[in-house]
């Protein structure tokens, strides 16, 4: 990590959970680190338990969801530090919203989780070129929900297809910078639950093996480490002893379905005897067609 000792570093959603966390580590290993949030009060809490420490902290109000806010952000790290060498695009919102739910909390999450992740990494990628960064790396912060269907929680289904084009727009934007040529690497880190204040919105996961920000943080310290011949692409973390039978019986019992895992197990077994029955039957009753 020594290589990085006074870069400048970006987080989004510095405010609290992973984002902060990372702030806090990245200044404690002599980094310059800029933090993007929303709620000012949280961020000035933040510097004063920053200073003293090997690297620096500057903080900047900034909504993610307002193009406007995140142009006039990266213009204020440029004219002031003259540098960005890291993006972590952290923040995000997750709302309890399926796809008959309102039409403004699809919107804040599209905007937060998809857009505005889009336009901090673009600008940062400018500042990037414009200057001639030697080293530079762009970390997502996404999820295990941007790699899998959960058939079982179709409350956040919204939240995870904004986490399907995050998985997306960072294999995408990996492959358009090395066909430019540029010396910047793109990263993508999947947590499953994470104890942080956005589970706070979906109350049945609050009940599973949850990680804790410091897990996150650790994936983000071993992308920057390696050399730079090395791009870790992809990082899934699952918190041990997760299974998905434990998702789905909180998910059964918040949707107040009545049967239980062995009703369940039986009707997916039958399921299965039905189809190979009807399989079998077919091939037992098959006719040559006559020529």
């Amino acid at each position: 990590m020594e290589k990085w000792n006074g870069k400048v570093v970006v987080v989004t959603g510095a405010s609290s959970g992973i984002g902060e966390e990372t702030c806090r580590q990245l200044v404690k290993k002599g980094m310059i680190v800029v933090g993007f949030a929303r709620r000012e009060d949280k961020l000035q809490e933040l510097e004063k338990s920053l200073k003293g420490k090997l690297g620096k902290f500057f903080y900047v109000k900034v909504d993610v969801c307002s193009e406007e806010n995140i142009l006039e952000a990266f213009n204020w790290v440029k004219r002031t530090l003259k540098s960005i060498d890291i993006l972590i695009n952290n923040a995000g919102v997750m709302k309890q919203s399926d796809l008959l739910g309102k039409t403004n909390d699809w919107k804040q999450m599209f905007d937060t989780n998809v857009i505005g992740l889009n336009i901090c990494s673009r600008e940062a990628i400018k500042i990037m070129e414009e200057l001639k960064t030697k080293e530079g790396h762009i970390i997502n912060i996404n999820s295990i929900g941007g790699h899998y269907p959960f058939p079982f929680m179709k409350d956040i289904a919204i939240y995870t297809a904004t986490k399907h084009a995050v998985t997306e727009i960072t294999e995408s934007l990996r492959e358009l910078l090395g066909m430019k040529n540029l010396p910047i690497r793109v990263t993508s880190i999947s947590p499953g639950a994470v104890e942080t204040e956005m589970i706070e919105e979906v109350n049945y996961l609050k009940e599973q093996n949850m990680l804790k920000s410091t897990d996150i943080v650790e994936a983000i310290m071993y992308a920057l480490s390696v050399p730079q011949r090395v791009n870790v692409a992809e990082i899934i973390i699952r918190p041990t002893k997760e299974n998905t039978l434990d998702f789905m019986k909180s998910t059964m019992q918040v949707h107040t379905y009545c049967f239980t895992y062995n009703d369940l197990a039986e009707s997916v077994v039958s399921s299965h005897v039905r189809k190979e029955r009807h399989r079998i039957y077919d091939y037992v009753n098959y006719k040559i067609p006559s020529i």
